[in-house]
């Protein structure tokens, strides 16, 4: 199934810049603003220890983004970029986010005796956050997200400093910290109100004393570390918590009763934890300003409670990926400001017309994928004139296609696939006029039935992904889907097809991924299929406008994709009866990652131009009827994983080094007349060093050089992570 590793780096990173900014405007709106009025006028000067302590920062980065410029001696200070003072001459702002500063932090800027606020953010700083910052008297605002700091937080003092901390918003995420929070210094930390530390390398148990240190503590942001243990039922005493993430960490057990007297949360996300329990319980009733409840990747079971209704601000329910049971209830009609609803991969059952979606006039995101739901689609999911995502997959859906799907005038992403739908004419026809469609999933429906060739199926101008697999479609390879003009992704395997595989198929000029496998397509390989755009040159796939799904698309148990261009560039056409030659222009298809034509009745030799396909991580031309001798220089292709030729009629050694060493056996099995120190066959002198001498008949594929090449590396990449065999 299509349906990501967890997010990447820079995706993290972005999201938590984001999240930085959102804390400063929501919480530290009025404190930020009362800053910017207390700066000084130009006028101003530094005084000569402030200016010091700014020019040993300086001088301990290794790259100072042009700083050097501005920050020279004999200079006003207070005019440096990016420093602000105020009447009394001190420094109060050192703002350089994105300079590309490289180096260490200083602990000179702790000196800065007036510094109120320094933002450090997103450059290239690494080595560890000194202790004088975080025990600073002045420092109010401290973001040093989005670098590469190291190490383990400074323990402070357990004795009280002489001048109260006034740190009250802290941003660390996204660096390389490691070993645990140090308790003493949270508890000196009594004006905290913001605490992000996201995307770190933290362990241990989450304190327990965070709000009895930190009574104002309004955002706590631990997500993607590695802190494990309990949830702390200390948490419930954070009268003034409005969020509190926890997810992607080890943490277990269950939800403390406690933690429900945190009544003024609005964002809870513990995801993907271990954590397991039942949700219907009465004491989470008092959590009724939840605008966002995301618990998805645990083990939580049970029902869904019927108090989900009296969360009335709830715009974001993700229960994903646990093992909730039974039906929708109905009171899920009454949390009218839902946005998202996420339910995919649990254990829910009944019919969907147990919710009234016309209560929900700004739902943009249902996914229930993965479920045993039954019965049709309930007509009130077309009120929801807002739905752009709509995954109903892997259920047990039955019925026709509405035409008032047409209502849904902004649907982009259409998962079905996997369920009972029947007449896939009627299907096609009504979501065509569905003209923001770009990704559609309807494959394993309409078992048994014929494709239709009706070329009135045209609307399918903006679609980008098409997957109509799995259905046992008669018929020929439908003209129709030459004019989806923007179409990069097309899945039609596992189908009974017939034909050739036709000669407009380079018309869809962004296509780099397609799989027409296991059908029963004859005829000769296309030469137009040598054509392709978007395999002959990586930079075609690359320079592509790298659209973000509306839904995570997903192969297998843990490869997730949220782009479009993140898929390899395959060309699969397995278990067909296609006949003739490899032609010798495959060569010309440089982006191929996966390339498949096994299973099929092609003959002559393995051209030598495959040699030139140095991105190829799977190559199968197994169980055919190629002859002649595998070609020497395919030893050169350094990340090829998974190589298979077996069952031919191939001849000669075994090409030795580089990949060669890494295949099974099994690669090379069934051709007799191949040696090699992989098989019972040994090569002998002659046959293991003299050169294979082409006939005049295969002259046209005459190539002979061998490549040297370096130390061996792979990357290691499993055919079944490549070749995207279910998709949601």
């Amino acid at each position: 199934m299509l349906a990501s590793p967890k997010y990447t780096m820079k995706k993290l990173q972005l999201h938590s810049k984001t999240y930085s900014k959102v804390l400063q405007m929501h919480y530290l709106g009025v404190a930020l603003v009362l800053m910017v009025f207390c700066l000084l006028s130009p006028s101003s000067s530094c005084t000569e220890q402030e200016k010091n302590s700014l020019l040993r920062f300086l001088a301990e980065l290794s790259q100072d983004g042009g700083l050097s410029s501005s920050w020279r001696n004999g200079t006003d200070c207070c005019k440096w970029e990016g420093v602000a003072c105020k009447q009394d001459r001190m420094v109060r702002h050192v703002s350089l986010p994105s300079k590309g500063l490289k180096g260490h932090i200083s602990r000179s800027l702790g000196a800065l005796t007036g510094l109120q606020h320094l933002d450090l953010s997103e450059n290239l700083l690494s080595g560890g956050l000194p202790r004088e910052l975080l025990s600073s008297s002045s420092i109010v605002f401290l973001d040093v997200s989005l670098n590469q700091l190291n190490g383990t937080l400074r323990q402070l003092s357990s004795s009280p400093p002489a001048r109260p901390i006034q740190l009250q918003v802290l941003n660390i995420s996204s660096n390389l910290f490691a070993g645990q929070f140090p308790s003493a210094t949270w508890k000196a930390m009594e004006n905290l109100m913001a605490l992000n530390a996201s995307n770190n390398n933290f362990i241990g148990r989450v304190p327990a004393q965070f709000c009895n240190s930190s009574p104002s503590l309004a955002v706590l942001d631990l997500c993607f570390n590695k802190f494990s243990g309990s949830i702390p039922p200390g948490l419930g005493d954070c009268s003034k918590l409005r969020e509190l993430k926890a997810g992607h960490n080890n943490l277990s057990g269950t939800l403390p009763d406690e933690l429900f007297n945190a009544t003024s949360l609005e964002y809870l996300s513990l995801q993907n934890n271990d954590l397991h329990g039942v949700l219907d319980t009465a004491n989470m009733v008092s959590l009724r300003n939840l605008v966002t409840l995301d618990l998805g990747g645990n083990r939580f079971s049970g029902k869904i409670p019927d108090y989900i209704g009296l969360f009335k601000r709830l715009e974001n329910l993700h229960l994903n990926d646990n093992n909730m049971s039974g039906e929708l209830p109905y009171a899920l009609s009454n949390c009218t400001n839902l946005i998202t609803v996420d339910l995919k991969r649990n254990k829910l059952s009944g019919e969907l017309t147990n919710v009234n979606f016309s209560n929900l006039p700004k739902l943009k995101t249902l996914d229930l994928d993965s479920n045993n739901l039954s019965g049709t689609v309930p007509e009130s999911i077309y009120s929801c004139s807002n739905l752009t995502a709509l995954r109903l997959s892997t259920n047990n859906l039955h019925g026709q296609l509405s035409s008032r799907i047409g209502n849904l005038k902004h649907l982009s992403f259409l998962s079905l696939g996997k369920n009972n739908f029947t007449n896939i004419t009627n299907a096609l026809q009504i979501l065509k006029s569905s003209k923001n469609l770009s990704t559609l999933f309807i494959g394993h429906n309409f078992r048994g039935e014929i494709l239709p060739q009706d070329e009135t199926i045209d609307g399918f101008g903006n679609l980008q992904v098409l997957d109509i697999q799995g259905c046992q479609f008669s018929g020929r390879i439908p003209v129709w889907i030459s004019r989806a003009a923007n179409l990069q992704v097309l899945l039609l395997c596992g189908n009974r097809l017939t034909g050739p595989i036709p000669g407009w198929i380079n018309s869809l000029s962004h296509l780099f991924y397609m799989d027409v496998s296991t059908n029963r397509l004859t005829g000769q390989i296309p030469l137009t299929l040598m054509e392709m755009p978007m395999l002959k040159s990586t930079e075609n796939i690359t320079h592509m406008n790298p659209r973000v799904f509306d839904l995570t698309v997903t192969n297998g148990p843990s490869l997730e994709y949220r782009t479009i261009t993140s898929f390899p560039a395959v060309l699969n056409l397995r278990n067909n009866c296609l006949t003739g030659v490899i032609p010798p222009q495959i060569g010309q298809l440089k982006a191929l990652v996966v390339l498949d034509f096994s299973f099929n009745k092609l003959s002559g030799q393995i051209p030598h131009s495959v040699c030139n396909l140095t991105n190829l991580q799977v190559l199968d031309l197994s169980s055919n009827n190629l002859a002649g001798a595998i070609p020497v220089a395919l030893n050169a292709l350094h990340f090829l994983s998974a190589f298979s030729i077996s069952n031919n009629n191939l001849e000669g050694p075994i090409p030795s080094g580089g990949q060669f060493d890494t295949f099974q056996n099994s690669s090379f099995d069934r051709n007799p007349k191949l040696c090699g120190s992989a098989l019972t066959q040994k090569c002998n002198s002659a046959e293991a060093h003299q050169p294979i001498i082409p006939s005049a008949k295969q002259a046209d594929y005459k190539v002979a050089f061998v490549i040297a090449f370096g130390a061996f590396f792979g990357v290691g990449v499993l055919y079944d992570q490549l070749v995207l065999s279910r998709v949601h």
